[in-house]
């Protein structure tokens, strides 16, 4: 695959997918129903996707076939699915990070995709993952089976600060009680969120977003499209697949992954070379802002990522909506 047909060929038609995704989950914002604001988001996406000059594969997605009637792992998308010659492509996707987030109007809520080559992004099992991410500043400074402490210590000094300087961004879940308890020991200060680990993860590679890092146990396929996110922005993640039990372990292992006591590293993860990472604010957040309407259409505002060509673009974009009614001249 040549750098033409992934980076200037599907630029601007990723970055259409989640936005256009994003605007219609935006729709949903505070009605209270998290299912149909995923499910918007997710039918926007699918159809927009079907538009695009490629042969996609979904390695990321909803869902495995029997669950997910759309974007299910292992669909095939894309205009020019089986076509000799079309970039092969596989896709990793969440249309609505934060589903409960939109559907109360609380901040943080995104549309994401990531692509790249084939073979170029895990196709990680729907279980849980131990993650630490951490910006391009403290790449290389912590280990994930490092003490809580001593990881801050060394993040906090790689930034030339204090541990007490520090922001780490930990999932509110009964799970964390113990990380909670030891980041507070540190001194750290602590964000606890509702949803969207994903979104924390990039805020902590961005400078000004007042994240350093993110802590604890959310989803793999969320750690896979941060370890995208991380390869183009320079970052890092470390991760450990977490099974809850015998059946989940059982099924992990039946897809390859034996050694539950791995730790995967970013490149791991998204090994490949041709990564391009799109997402669009579905509400207000640190790092994007949400959908804004008014009277004539809507505003977006995008982060888009290439790896090969080494680009960070936020992209601000209003989508001017169809005039039906006649225009008059007096």
């Amino acid at each position: 695959m040549t750098r033409m047909s992934m980076d200037h060929l599907l630029e601007q038609d990723f970055i259409r997918v989640t936005e256009l995704a994003a605007i219609a989950s935006a729709k949903t914002m505070g009605f209270g129903d998290r299912r149909h604001s995923d499910h918007v988001a997710v039918e926007a996406m699918r159809l927009e996707m079907d538009h695009l000059a490629m042969d996609g594969r979904v390695v990321i997605g909803e869902g495995e076939r029997d669950k997910a009637p759309m974007l299910y792992v292992g669909e095939e998308v894309g205009a020019r699915r089986g076509q000799p010659g079309a970039p092969q492509v596989d896709i990793a996707v969440d249309p609505l990070e934060g589903t409960n987030l939109c559907a109360t109007g609380s901040p943080d809520s995104i549309s994401v995709l990531a692509a790249a080559e084939r073979g170029g992004l895990l196709h990680a099992p729907d279980v849980y993952m131990d993650k630490i991410v951490v910006g391009p500043t403290a790449r290389g400074t912590v280990h994930i089976d490092a003490p809580v402490a001593e990881n801050l210590r060394n993040i906090a000094g790689a930034f030339g600060r204090k541990v007490s300087d520090l922001t780490v961004v930990v999932l509110d879940r009964p799970r964390h009680e113990q990380l909670i308890a030891d980041i507070r020991a540190a001194g750290a200060r602590i964000r606890l969120i509702t949803d969207g680990d994903l979104s924390a993860g990039i805020s902590a590679a961005v400078r000004g977003t007042g994240v350093h890092a993110v802590m604890g146990i959310g989803g793999a396929p969320e750690g896979v499209i941060t370890a995208a996110a991380m390869r183009c922005l320079g970052g890092e993640i470390q991760a450990r697949l977490k099974a809850t039990d015998a059946e989940q372990e059982e099924r992990v292992k039946s897809m390859g992954f034996h050694d539950l006591s791995k730790i995967y590293k970013t490149e791991d993860l998204a090994p490949g070379e041709e990564i391009l990472f799109s997402s669009t604010g579905v509400t207000d957040g640190e790092l994007l802002r949400g959908v804004r309407f008014f009277g004539g259409g809507s505003r977006t505002s995008t982060l888009f990522m290439s790896l090969s060509r080494k680009i960070i673009r936020f992209v601000d974009t209003i989508h001017r909506e169809q005039v039906t009614t006649p225009v008059r001249f007096l």
